[in-house]
């Protein structure tokens, strides 16, 4: 893999921001085109995307030092490490952080929350679908070592210095199956969200799938993420089954909902 994609002198362009960014672009794209379907102003979904995108930075971070706070609390240097600045963080902090503050945004903004959720929806897998290229370019989010065809060998030690990736050593390309995975989740929500469906569904039946896939790939990862239950689950597969939870009671109440007009 390539971690860095340009280096000029100081200047140094790494693979994981650049797709990083275009992640962002392409999904606040996706969400402000539905938007327009739905008649909601597109500026207001790019000036939404702002928030959003602060916000998922953030919880990202947050939810990295939450999950390891045994070490960050032995380490607390650790916290403003470059390791740690560069780490894409926990998905799960980021977005629910971001749907935090995209609710705010949108009862500030007096716009109707649910519709553009369904409009956000595709654009976020399509945003993790980029994204996690960029983990695959870092090394991060790795696998657990494996003898399958398939599996992945990083040798780069400038990645093994920042995110500590296992070198010479054929990994589950872990990177790869959720970026697999949230395409088809893309592609999926982009249909469903063509169809007629009712305020939310589509927000929710994303929140459920992906739960689900999470829950799965997790079970391959191999990078240090921290467990609870004496290790029975890993915090992200925790999140997962309270997501799924949640969004499955939404779904029913969805359903029970006056059906919408044609």
């Amino acid at each position: 893999m390539y971690p860095k994609i340009l280096e000029i002198g100081p200047l140094t362009i790494h693979t994981y921001g650049l797709l990083l960014a275009a992640a962002f672009i392409a999904g606040i794209w996706i969400a402000s085109r539905n938007a327009r379907r739905e008649g909601v102003d597109p500026d207001t979904i790019w000036n939404m995307g702002l928030v959003v995108i602060f916000a998922a930075l953030v919880g990202s971070k947050v939810l990295l030092l939450l999950s390891d706070f045994g070490y960050y609390s032995r380490n607390p240097r650790e916290i403003f490490s470059l390791s740690t600045l560069r780490s894409a963080g926990v998905y799960y902090g980021g977005l629910l952080l971001a749907l935090v503050a995209a609710a705010w945004y949108l009862r500030s903004k007096q716009l109707p929350a649910w519709k553009v959720a369904d409009a956000a929806a595709p654009g976020i897998a399509l945003g993790q679908a980029i994204g996690r290229l960029g983990c695959l370019s870092a090394g991060c989010c790795y696998g657990r070592p494996t003898d399958l065809p398939w599996g992945i060998t990083f040798t780069d030690t400038y990645a093994y210095d920042n995110v500590g990736v296992p070198l010479n050593l054929p990994l589950h390309p872990t990177q790869l199956y959720e970026s697999a995975g949230t395409l088809c989740l893309f592609f999926l929500l982009s249909w469903r969200f063509g169809k007629r469906h009712r305020p939310g569904q589509i927000l929710v039946e994303y929140l459920c799938l992906y739960a689900l896939l999470r829950f799965v790939i997790e079970f391959f990862r191999g990078d240090e993420r921290g467990y609870l239950f004496y290790g029975l689950l890993s915090t992200s597969q925790f999140i997962a089954v309270l997501t799924l939870l949640g969004a499955a009671a939404a779904y029913y109440f969805i359903l029970r909902a006056p059906a919408p007009e044609k």
